[in-house]
Parts: structure tokens; sequence; C-alpha cells
């Protein structure tokens, strides 16, 4: 059951139904524990790897007798090990998370995601972490397999708060290297970003070999641009502000935006991130079990 001192951010129902599936990495990970996710080492699970040369010393009920007897060579066969998995959520906590629409806060969809994302990979018996990026700086909590850490990540969630500048691109390029290991990390956003300077974060994140999926919030009217009156617009992340004619403005930030979205989707691909645009209207059951089908046990691309 999700702890009661959370509701607001799990819901139990949800959960309930969402843990009858599984969330595996993309690609090997390094771990200590026997688990669900593949390791890049050799164990003796059942999904064979490769062929490798016998050494002394090698325990001979894997060797392959059949290439001995056609071939007179010793040759083990290895195993794909099973191992836990170490994850990190990065939530972006700057001020354009503030954002409130028709569909409720931006940040407070993200807190749910995140909060739901922690229950089940603990659930799971994965190691879970939480950086958080905004005006107080960098809040981190290493991932750790613990009951008292999930709490602590829970309480971390409720209690942040968005405001000030983003601090996403510099964030991603120290976890980026702060994960020592494999990990997945998963980016929590609105990626109101320069986009080469981004995508660079990801292509550092992948170089690193970590396995990086992306959640991108966006509010229905930040797609649709749908005013019908002249507005004025708040920079949630300064003290600017524009009044204007929506109709005015409308065809070039249509053209922008899409030009924006094209752009961060096509790195996303090229750098082999997990993309997922989710407007605020979703429904956070729908996008999470979308999310974990696609991870099945051969893993899941960019959607």
């Amino acid at each position: 059951m999700a702890p009661s001192s959370h509701r607001n951010l799990l819901d139990a129902a949800m959960l309930g139904r969402l843990s009858r599936l599984t969330l595996h990495a993309r690609m090997p990970m390094f771990g200590t524990m026997s688990g669900l996710h593949r390791s890049a080492t050799r164990g003796s699970s059942v999904e064979f790897a490769e062929y490798r040369k016998y050494a002394a010393g090698d325990d001979i009920r894997h060797l392959d007798w059949r290439v001995v007897a056609r071939t007179d060579r010793y040759y083990m066969k290895e195993f794909e090990a099973d191992t836990n998995l170490r994850a990190w959520l990065l939530l972006d906590a700057s001020g354009s998370m503030a954002f409130r629409g028709a569909h409720g806060s931006r940040f407070e969809y993200a807190q749910r995601l995140a909060a739901s994302l922690a229950w089940l990979l603990s659930q799971q018996g994965d190691a879970v972490g939480l950086t958080v990026a905004g005006s107080h700086g960098v809040r981190e909590l290493p991932p750790r397999r613990s009951p008292a850490h999930l709490k602590l990540i829970l309480d971390a969630l409720a209690s942040t708060r968005p405001g000030g500048d983003t601090a996403l691109v510099d964030t991603v390029h120290r976890l980026a290297e702060r994960a020592r290991h494999r990990a997945m990390v998963v980016v929590i956003s609105d990626c109101f970003e320069d986009v080469p300077s981004l995508l660079d974060g990801f292509q550092h994140m992948r170089f690193q070999h970590h396995d990086l999926s992306v959640f991108h919030l966006l509010d229905p009217l930040e797609l649709s641009f749908s005013f019908d009156r002249p507005m004025r617009f708040d920079d949630l992340e300064g003290d600017g502000a524009i009044v204007t004619d929506p109709a005015v403005i409308a065809a070039d930030y249509r053209a922008a935006f899409a030009s924006y979205l094209r752009a961060l989707e096509h790195g996303s691909r090229e750098f082999r991130v997990d993309y997922r645009r989710v407007s605020l209207d979703s429904d956070l059951e729908t996008v999470l079990a979308a999310f974990l089908l696609s991870r099945g046990r051969k893993g899941g691309g960019a959607r």
C-alpha cells in the first residue's frame, strides 16, 4: 500500500494496478544483487550471451561439449546475469514548472509522476535516488534500497516548491558524471532550455552509458496557443511580463514552438533517449502504463 502520509502524491489503487508491470532497463547494468535487469557482467542465468575460451579453474559444467567434440577446443558458455538497477529521478523545480492551467499545476503532475516511479522501482527491489534542481540549488538523495529511503524521497518531493531560473542543463551534466555506475536516469521537466545545450547534456548522459528517459511536460495551451483575447504573459523564471493580443503573435509562436519540438525530438532519437511528450491533461496511469509496457524484457525505445 502507498504510505498514508503521501496520499497527495501516491494513488494506492493506481499503483496496485501498475505493480503488475515491471520497469526494465534498456541496456545492461552493474549491480551487487540478483535482480530483474541484465548485467554488464556475465553470470549464470538461463539467457545465453556468448562463448569464451576455457581458462584454468573454470567450472567445466559450462563447457560446450558439442564444440569440444566438433573442434577439439574448449569453449565456455556465458550467460547474462540479472542484477539490480540504480535509478535516478531528476526533477526540474524551476519557476516555469509552477505553471498552472485548466488541468492543474505542471509541478504537481511532475511530483506525482516522480513519486509513482520511485514507489514502483522501490517495490521491485531497485535502488532509487532523487535530484531536484531549482531556486535553492540542487538537492540530491543518492540511490538506496529501503522503505526508509523511499520515505525520504517522498518527503523531499512533497516539500519542494518550484521557483527561480532553470538549472536543468548543468544538473544533467553533473548527474552524468555523478552517477558512477550505469544507471537509469529519468528526467521530468518542461524542457524550456536552449535545445542544443539540452541535447549536449543528453549526449553526455549517453556517452556515460546511462539509460536516459525524458518526460516532457506541456500544458495543452502551450501546444495550441488558443487564446481568444488580450493576455498578460508573465515570465515565471524572472520579473518580465508582456501584454499582447495573442492573435497577433499566434502564427509566429506556433511555428517557433513546432520547430523547438522537432529539434528536441530529433536530437532525442539521435542520442537514443526515451523521449515522451506528456500533455498535462493526460491520465497519469495511462502515461505510466505506456512507459512500463515499452520497457518489457527486451527494452523499449523512444516514443
